[in-house]
């Protein structure tokens, strides 16, 4: 049992988990999915499809940092840094879960959507990964794989790249940067140590920092209403203008977040930056699936 629990911590579970809620979401946005004669059937393949690429990713992450995770606390009870799995354990898991998580959905659904989600394993592992020690860039580096599940829920149902998918794809992001900026922030002293650059500044939390958590607050805005000015989603409706509120109340909360880390520059209000986040993300998708607009 202690070895299925680090197998099972090796694919991060709680990340994978909201990565792949995106990714369903985005699926059950698309007109295609009300066109599927066995739609539960698809979210579950898709949910797992999706979780074995991410927790895949996720464990790549673990073998190439087995060094700088057992350099932080927060991280040096994983089972690779400790000592409890080795290095070559988790490269087969990975590959494994890699390879059957591709090709499933590639079964299921179609070639586009599994080669999107082979690309975002790739960039997120062997791109991402490395590149935190490098540059601060990594963060928008990353913020491509991050976004990806929702390119390739959409590509689930629809089966092209069409302006839907984008939308939430610039979403998912733009929602990345204030997300992960705080983060660092919190975590600043333990990433500092082992060599990451993962904030815009290289003297650490700064104004400036705070000031782009700010900035991609507002740009977030934008982007969450476009679904309601494109067709995806609808106001004309009770249930359309609840979603719409969600949304407008939503965008107001992680600007205030943003605005009190601003005044504020103390790790207690990236803290609030970063839990709001989480709540944020899942909120607004809900919201545009809430106001779905309903085939005629």
């Amino acid at each position: 049992m202690s070895r299925i629990r680090d197998y099972w911590t090796l694919t991060k579970p709680s990340l994978s988990i909201l990565v792949v809620f995106s990714s369903v979401v985005s699926f059950m946005l698309t007109r295609g999915y009300e066109s599927f004669a066995d739609p539960l059937y698809r979210i579950l393949s898709l949910f797992a499809g999706g979780f074995l690429v991410t927790g895949s990713a996720n464990a790549i992450n673990q073998c190439v940092e087995k060094d700088t995770d057992a350099g932080m606390k927060r991280t040096a009870s994983r089972p690779i840094a400790s000592g409890r799995m080795s290095v070559q354990a988790g490269w087969v898991f990975a590959i494994l879960t890699g390879i059957v998580g591709v090709c499933w959905l590639g079964w299921v659904f179609n070639l586009l959507t599994a080669s999107l989600a082979a690309f975002s394993l790739f960039l997120y592992a062997f791109i991402y990964t490395p590149m935190k020690k490098v540059s601060s860039l990594a963060v928008l580096m990353g913020a491509i794989p991050g976004a990806l599940p929702c390119l390739i829920g959409w590509t689930a149902g629809e089966g092209e790249l069409s302006l839907g998918g984008w939308i939430v794809f610039a979403f998912q992001f733009f929602w990345q940067f204030p997300h992960f900026w705080a983060i660092a922030w919190v975590a600043h002293r333990d990433y500092s140590a082992v060599g990451f650059k993962l904030l815009p500044s290289d003297q650490g939390p700064t104004r400036f920092t705070a000031l782009q958590t700010v900035l991609y607050s507002l740009l977030l805005v934008p982007v969450t209403l476009m679904p309601f000015f494109t067709g995806i989603c609808s106001y004309g409706s009770i249930s359309g203008q609840v979603g719409l509120g969600m949304v407008v109340v939503s965008n107001g909360f992680m600007f205030a977040r943003c605005v009190q880390l601003y005044r504020g520059m103390e790790v207690a209000q990236a803290r609030r930056v970063m839990f709001g986040s989480y709540l944020y993300l899942p909120v607004v998708m809900l919201s545009w699936l809430l106001s779905k607009t309903p085939i005629a």
